[in-house]
């Protein structure tokens, strides 16, 4: 098979999870990088019996695992409160929990990207969900104007135990409802049905206050360019609830704080 033309779909959503998993758009990016330069230089290194999606994921892992992009030689007093977090977190755990629930791969298929046994996988997930889980409570602006997916998305939230500080359905209600009470989580939106947008709306509330945001759309192609700063917490619609949970868990462990996106 052409290699580069198969793998190509995949990039911008191994570029997602590269960044997730490292909670650094620059780390993810640089082993996303390194990994394509190891396939350039070994073509013949690209797993035959996996699918083409698989495959990379499976490669880029490889490279994660074994070279320390990201190492960093600061005094620990001026390591970030999300690096610490990360170190507490098992690595391995951490893998599968994303591979699993953030881009859906199956149990299988995330056995074949990290070289273990299903039943491995399943208990490495359940492990990175519970420590995960203990570490995580905050307050919750959702901009969402379809009601019904509104009020799924406020339960999931709830269910994880945060609280919904209000649900905006346009860019005015969301810069009102934060105005008094920083969120410490924004759950958004791009395209609102009144003709508003919730990008909008997030960068003019991050120019008073920062937090993780989390865009859940269907029109994830316009913030996965490649060409500008991306979100680092991305879900297409329709999602999966397990999906928006598992963000949501890595958005706060991670404590990201959100760039302004053109």
């Amino acid at each position: 098979m052409n290699i580069s033309r198969e793998i190509a779909p995949h990039l911008p959503y191994l570029r997602r999870f590269a960044r997730a998993l490292c909670g650094s758009q620059k780390s993810g990016d640089a082993y996303v990088a390194a990994t394509l330069e190891a396939l350039i230089a070994d073509v013949d290194a690209f797993p035959s019996n996996l699918s083409a999606k698989v495959g990379l994921y499976h490669l880029f892992m490889r490279s994660w695992s074994s070279i320390a992009l990201n190492v960093d030689e600061r005094p620990d007093e001026e390591i970030s409160a999300a690096e610490r977090n990360v170190s507490l977190l098992t690595p391995r755990s951490r893998q599968a929990f994303l591979l699993r629930t953030v881009e859906g791969f199956s149990v299988e298929d995330v056995a074949d990207i990290m070289s273990v046994s299903p039943a491995e996988v399943e208990a490495l997930i359940a492990q990175a969900g519970r420590e995960i889980a203990e570490r995580v409570a905050t307050d919750v602006l959702i901009i969402e104007d379809e009601a019904l997916i509104a009020q799924d998305i406020e339960f999931i939230a709830r269910d994880l135990g945060h609280h919904v500080i209000g649900v905006a359905r346009t860019h005015k209600e969301a810069i009102e409802l934060a105005k008094d009470r920083h969120p410490g989580l924004i759950l958004a939106d791009i395209q609102l049905a009144d003709g508003s947008s919730g990008l909008n709306a997030v960068n003019e509330l991050l120019k008073n206050f920062d937090c993780p945001v989390i865009f859940i759309t269907a029109f994830p192609e316009r913030l996965l360019t490649g060409e500008r700063p991306e979100p680092a917490f991305l879900i297409s619609k329709p999602y999966k609830v397990d999906t928006v949970k598992a963000t949501i868990s890595q958005a706060l462990f991670f404590e990201r704080k959100a760039t302004r996106v053109a």
